[in-house]
């Protein structure tokens, strides 16, 4: 056994999947700079995680929709945004030890590609669509499922009220407080689609999506919230 299939194949063992075929998994791990220049392209992961964010959208939602049968779509957007994000993404592939598979161009791995929150999210999200296309849609319900799981408790213990949280920090800082900016609405008027940024003072703003300007201003403030205290 080659040492490439040797590493995909315990990389399949992490993620609990048994792949019938390991090509579909390589390119889900394959940044589109180790590509760059080589004779014999095998693709990346770009078109994967494109499919992946859809397929983890729905699970999503309908995971969403079980667990709150009495939840109004205002109450549910919240908690749809934090489990679907870039970074919720990348937390669930971090957890698994994503980055040591990915296979990187020599420059993105020297500027620590592997740790890279937008290149684990994008890896994470491919995997799950490599899943899908391997075993199907139940196969990547029991993927996001099971590493979701945690995530899902948070959820059922309610959704957190992101904006005081973010005021309530500015205030322990003497910070003035977050403004919030509507900075686009689409769709038709009966189904909106409000983008709101949130701003606070000395930092980079944050935005967030919603069906009412409610839900867009909590998404902002929860991805604000999240990023400060990370920092």
């Amino acid at each position: 056994m080659s040492a490439k299939i040797d590493t995909l194949d315990l990389l399949a063992r992490k993620l609990g999947h048994g792949f019938q075929s390991l090509t579909m998994l390589e390119r889900a791990v394959t940044h589109s700079s180790f590509e760059a220049g080589r004779r014999r392209k095998e693709g990346d992961y770009e078109r994967l995680e494109f499919l992946g964010d859809r397929v983890l959208g729905l699970i999503i939602a309908e995971e969403l929709l079980r667990r709150f049968p009495d939840s109004s779509e205002g109450d549910l957007a919240p908690r749809f945004n934090a489990l679907v994000r870039r970074e919720a993404c990348a937390d669930v592939a971090r957890e698994l030890d994503l980055g040591k598979f990915i296979k990187l161009g020599t420059g993105e791995a020297s500027t620590g590609g592997r740790n890279k929150t937008a290149i684990l999210g994008n890896v994470c999200e491919a995997v799950i669509a490599a899943i899908y296309l391997d075993g199907g849609l139940e196969s990547a319900r029991h993927f996001i499922n099971r590493n979701w799981a945690k995530r899902f408790e948070a959820a059922e213990n309610g959704a957190k009220d992101c904006k005081s949280s973010l005021q309530e920090w500015a205030q322990a800082r003497g910070l003035p407080p977050p403004v919030y900016r509507e900075t686009a609405r689409i769709g038709p008027d009966h189904a909106p689609l409000f983008e709101v940024e949130v701003a606070l003072q000395g930092y980079d703003p944050a935005a967030g999506q919603g069906t009412s300007k409610r839900s867009a201003e909590q998404a902002a403030a929860e991805l604000l919230i999240n990023r400060l205290e990370a920092s």
